[in-house]
């Protein structure tokens, strides 16, 4: 055998160390944190605008809608109850049971229907009530009841139909969820409620795939915003789902209100509401909520409930038939809209798009990936899987939906909740010589602010010229007129850097794919650039390379720490430091550039902390606003505020734009960073609160950056980064050499966006290590997957060419 094919061989049999095996084994352990939910069928939520109004009634009519109608072919309605407290006296989940069991044998509807419930889990006290005894915590319950109705059908082919209801934590005391929970010593965690609801919603799918009509309902407790065993409000409890919703509303007295609440708490969640149903209390409720919701969402009307139950509702439900058999196909109706509307998406988008950063032949409908929503640092991704299975998969955003996230789901509610005040109460309003509230918090003196990363530095070339010009005596010659001859002022950049995709920003970096002819034609390059030295870890060893040459004049600039867009090269912080001071020492202004490495994506507030020297101007952007609506600001010292100064306006900063300092976007920036810096609400935070803590696991790290197929690794803060080893047309930023590996890992719920052959993933200042080091372990295996498919294949490619 030659000996290349020999050590491509040896490479093929390698096997991962036994501290990385022992890593995959404790974090594949785990609960799953991937949310997988179908779309094969429709799944709604039950919510109510307060307790006491009639969820229950409403699931059970809807699942008397499907299961006791005519229909030639099977059905199965699955009900859940993730929380009930009140229990055993108190079950709706057995109350649904019971009562569409009833109606089927009323209706004579021809067939079979078989109806289960089932509890799953519950308190110690409430266990006991229910004869098992001695259970401590949550006991798993395992009681399970069954019946079976048949009716003739007239020479019809009996078809059969299946209720299947399930409680899954019960609690005895009949009092809120979270105060249940702690009296019952029965707390349980939000992902483990979470998970147990995706688990249930999947059990029988398969089996009844392609054999008839599903459906699938989730009934809370209490009203929208009641808290769940946790304390976590429902509403953001089951938010990870956004299941379209179903209010049910009140027709009492002081029920608008509450209803108009409940609505508005669901939309400020991203829930889709499909209808609004409450009970006929004589007030004619429902005549105001239509008004207010503009005739946008059904609003269906029950009849009274009465107060002599002899009848056992029976006749009730009889008089309500066709306001479910209504509401049912109102929630049929929207969720082959919705479907439709997902399975549309890719196409039109092909057709309607021009993505930026993005080669248009290269993308198929297949490759599109439509987002249906975020929570948190997470994308719910629709996919169609085998066999035209429909699917919302939730995918880590290993991205940071570039550069620009941090919010966990909890930030994500705050920010939504104080944007949507500042629009109430601001909208928007010009800026210039007017102040407000949101653009005067949170902020250094000088702020001025602009739109994005890229016109922030624009202003700080123009600040920074202005200072160097007045500090060397160049503007006398300009005043008073400003027509003397331009002079040919230049930058001292870094090579590798990226300051955004406007002119005067591009004529600040070296020359790169992104300054080309192709892209930039009147491009220049007016500065000098250099080489810095770089720092990386190889084989579990940090490494620093140098370059000779190094000289500087002009005016300073470079992004700090990282170079992002360049690669996500790690430029040394002392070369930096000792660049800023010597470039401030000969009164050369001084720019951090920290669109992309401010506000703690590094592990601190400001990169500048890491050099312990102060620029004369700083931009920043991105994850100012917690990357919910686009926002920058480029702060100067009072040295370069003063340059402008003067008797003519001509002199002053004469640039700015329409959207200047939006209230919406300042009012989204001094939450996130307040909620950043707080150890209240970010834990990750040290002691001191300075730092961030170590988010990724350092002895993952150092194995993936001593595989072979890995040519350098840079972590910082919230940033991992890896370059593969490749070369040629293979390596930079076209490269496409990494695609097969991008699908296996978002195949693992992590969704990243290649620099050609350099792959990241970029978590929130708030993301705790345990994610972290998920994300590392699936990174890990699919690196070692890919390695050994280009290995083996290019074994191959050895032995035909040697035959």
């Amino acid at each position: 055998m030659p000996p290349a094919i020999a050590a491509a061989a040896a490479l093929l049999r390698r096997k991962l160390p036994l501290s990385s095996t022992h890593h995959l084994r404790r974090h594949l352990n785990t609960p799953p944190s991937q949310i997988r939910t179908p779309l094969s069928h429709p799944i709604y939520t039950i919510w109510g605008s307060n307790t006491g109004v009639g969820k229950t009634l409403v699931s059970a009519g809807l699942a008397s809608s499907l299961l006791t109608t005519s229909s030639p072919l099977p059905c199965k309605f699955l009900y859940l109850k993730p929380v009930q407290t009140g229990f055993p006296s108190d079950s709706d989940s057995r109350f649904v049971h019971r009562k569409v069991s009833d109606l089927f044998l009323l209706r004579k509807t021809p067939g079979t229907l078989v109806t289960s419930n089932q509890t799953l889990m519950a308190s110690g006290s409430a266990a006991e009530a229910c004869g098992v005894k001695n259970g401590v915590g949550m006991v798993e319950l395992g009681g399970y009841n069954e019946r079976r109705g048949e009716n003739d059908g007239d020479g019809e082919e009996r078809v059969r139909r299946e209720l299947v209801c399930r409680t899954l934590y019960a609690w005895r005391e009949a009092v809120s969820a979270h105060l249940a929970a702690e009296r019952e010593n029965g707390v349980v965690e939000d992902e483990v409620l979470v998970e147990l609801v995706q688990k249930c919603l999947w059990m029988g799918m398969d089996e009844k795939k392609g054999k008839g009509e599903v459906w699938s309902v989730i009934e809370t407790a209490g009203g929208v915003a009641s808290p769940g065993p946790s304390g976590t409000l429902q509403c953001d409890l089951y938010r990870p789902f956004r299941f379209p919703a179903v209010l049910v509303g009140d027709g009492r007295l002081g029920g608008i209100s509450g209803t108009v609440s409940a609505y508005e708490s669901l939309k400020l969640r991203g829930y889709d509401v499909a209808a609004v149903v409450l009970e006929d209390h004589g007030l004619v409720n429902e005549g105001s909520l239509s008004s207010y919701l503009q005739n946008s969402t059904p609003v269906l009307v029950l009849p009274p409930v009465p107060k002599n139950l002899s009848d056992d509702l029976m006749l009730w439900f009889e008089e309500s038939k066709e306001v479910f058999v209504s509401l049912k196909g109102i929630l049929a109706a929207s969720f082959l809209q919705r479907v439709q509307r997902l399975h549309d998406m890719p196409k039109k988008a092909l057709d309607v798009f021009w993505w930026p950063f993005t080669q248009h032949q290269l993308v198929t409908e297949g490759t599109v990936t439509v987002i249906d929503s975020r929570c948190g640092e997470n994308f719910s991704v629709h996919k169609v899987m085998a066999e035209n299975t429909d699917l919302i998969s939730q995918e880590f955003d290993g991205c940071a939906s570039w550069w620009t996230q941090g919010p966990d789901s909890k930030l994500q509610i705050e920010l939504a909740r104080d944007v949507g005040y500042a629009a109430a109460r601001y909208g928007h309003v010009m800026f210039p010589e007017n102040v407000y509230e949101p653009a005067l918090q949170c902020w250094a003196s000088r702020s001025f602010f602009s739109d994005n990363g890229s016109t922030a530095i624009e202003i700080a070339l123009k600040m920074a010229f202005r200072k160097f010009s007045t500090d060397h005596g160049l503007i006398d010659d300009f005043l008073p007129n400003d027509k003397a001859s331009p002079k040919d002022l230049r930058v001292l950049a870094l090579k590798g850097s990226y300051h955004g995709d406007t002119l005067g920003a591009m004529e600040a970096q070296a020359p790169s794919v992104y300054t080309g002819f192709l892209q930039q034609p009147w491009y220049t390059g007016r500065g000098l650039f250099i080489d810095p030295p770089t720092a990386c870890m190889q084989n579990g060893v940090w490494n620093i390379y140098f370059l000779e040459g190094l000289y500087s004049k002009e005016h300073g600039q470079g992004d700090l720490i990282i170079h992002g867009a360049g690669g996500m090269h790690m430029v040394d912080p002392l070369f930096q430091r000792a660049l800023v001071i010597e470039c401030q020492s000969r009164k050369i202004p001084v720019i951090f550039d920290q669109v992309f490495t401010g506000f703690w994506r590094l592990g601190v507030e400001s990169a500048a902390d890491l050099l312990h020297c102060s620029p004369d101007i700083g931009c920043f952007a991105k994850l100012m606003t917690g990357g919910v609506l686009p926002l920058s600001a480029t702060l100067a010292s009072d040295a370069v505020f003063d340059a402008f100064m003067g008797d003519s306006k001509a002199k002053a900063l004469l640039h700015g734009h329409s959207y200047s300092a939006h209230a919406m976007g300042c009012a989204a920036a001094c939450k996130a960073i307040k909620w950043f810096k707080n150890p209240k609400t970010n834990t990750n935070l040290s002691s001191e609160g300075k730092l961030l803590r170590v988010l990724w696991d350092m002895e993952i790290v150092r194995e993936i950056s001593s595989h072979p197929a890995v040519k350098r690794l840079v972590v910082m803060g919230t940033l991992f980064a890896f370059e593969l080893q490749t070369g040629g047309s293979t390596a930079g930023y076209t490269s496409t050499y990494a695609s097969s590996l991008l699908k296996s890992l978002r195949e693992d719920g992590v969704y990243m966006r290649p620099l050609g052959n350099v792959l990241y993933l970029m978590c929130g200042p708030c993301t705790s290590p345990q994610v972290c080091s998920q994300l590392l372990v699936k990174v890990q295996r699919r690196i070692e997957e890919f390695f050994q498919k280009n290995t083996r294949d290019a074994l191959n490619q050895q032995e035909e060419a040697s035959c």
